[in-house]
């Protein structure tokens, strides 16, 4: 009985979504760009983070490779098959780093994953330096809506993708890995193979996503590409939303969003002061995300 509504909503969101360049000017068919991105970059992460609860602060590797990739091939093959390229590289970084990274838990995976983007970063730069490519102009790209729907796409096929696992033996064998791992290796949970699958299945979007902001930005800097700052986003997105369903990236996305686009252009600073605030209160006093809040029923009982 569930399934329904939520089908229904989720239907209801990407048709508005998909109406929004019939009426909106390319300002604001940018912004949805932007939240759409969002969107597909949160759902990864809640797709490894969320359900494992291996807390990730280097998912913008993932993002990093795929805008890497696809700025090498753009113009060499078809729009389509660089975006495929760009996915596929970032998933073959995380199965070749994932069995050793994954074998640390805790803070220690978390300072891995961080270190293991800023080392990526700088390798990156070193090679286009020793090629002599400070940064990369990428012409020609299509348009705005097209970009959009491209992006919209990736967006819905990142919530199904993360409503699906979670729904599936797969993702009721990663939540018991999050509440006790040895417990779910001690009855059967293969347990190396599912996070490394996971870790895997969330690289690839993140990678496609990556090839289409740079062509997006018709320019590629590694410094850009591979900024911190998105990870922290992500995990803040997530953590504001909800990080344990689909629903909340959608949350947490379109409320971050919306702030940036008010507060950014006139006060940065005070966008990342919030920010940070933001994380801070809904870690210690709301860690579920919006989500997870149950509003009181008439009458004053509460569910």
């Amino acid at each position: 009985m569930k399934l329904l509504p939520a089908g229904l909503g989720l239907a209801f969101l990407l048709a508005a979504m998909a109406a929004v360049p019939q009426f909106a000017d390319e300002y604001i068919v940018g912004v949805a760009l932007s939240l759409a991105m969002w969107i597909a970059l949160t759902e990864s992460w809640v797709l490894l983070s969320g359900l494992t609860g291996y807390v990730s602060l280097g998912h913008v590797v993932f993002y990093g490779i795929g805008s890497y990739v696809g700025v090498l091939v753009w113009q060499q093959v078809p729009m389509w098959q660089m975006i495929a390229l760009a996915g596929l590289s970032s998933g073959l970084f995380a199965l070749v780093v994932g069995y050793p990274v994954l074998r640390v838990r805790g803070p220690y995976f978390v300072m891995l994953t961080f270190g293991i983007a800023e080392l990526v970063k700088f390798v990156v730069i070193d090679i286009e330096a020793q090629l002599g490519e400070f940064s990369r102009l990428v012409l020609g790209g299509p348009s705005v809506t097209d970009l959009y729907y491209v992006m919209l796409g990736m967006a819905a096929a990142a919530v199904v993708l993360t409503y699906a696992v979670g729904r599936s033996r797969a993702g009721y064998a990663l939540r018991a890995i999050r509440e006790n791992e040895e417990a779910a290796e001690t009855v059967g949970v293969p347990v190396a193979r599912y996070k490394l699958a996971v870790f895997a299945l969330s690289a690839v979007i993140p990678g496609m996503v990556g090839a289409v902001m740079a062509v997006r930005s018709s320019y590629f800097e590694p410094s850009q590409a591979f900024d911190p700052v998105i990870s922290f986003t992500i995990v803040t997105m997530a953590i504001i939303g909800g990080s344990d369903n689909a629903r909340g990236p959608l949350v947490g996305s379109a409320f971050l969003v919306i702030l940036s686009e008010l507060l950014w252009d006139r006060a940065p600073q005070m966008y990342m002061i919030l920010l940070g605030l933001l994380l801070i209160a809904f870690v210690l006093f709301a860690p579920g995300g919006v989500t997870a809040w149950r509003l009181p029923r008439f009458g004053g009982a509460r569910r």
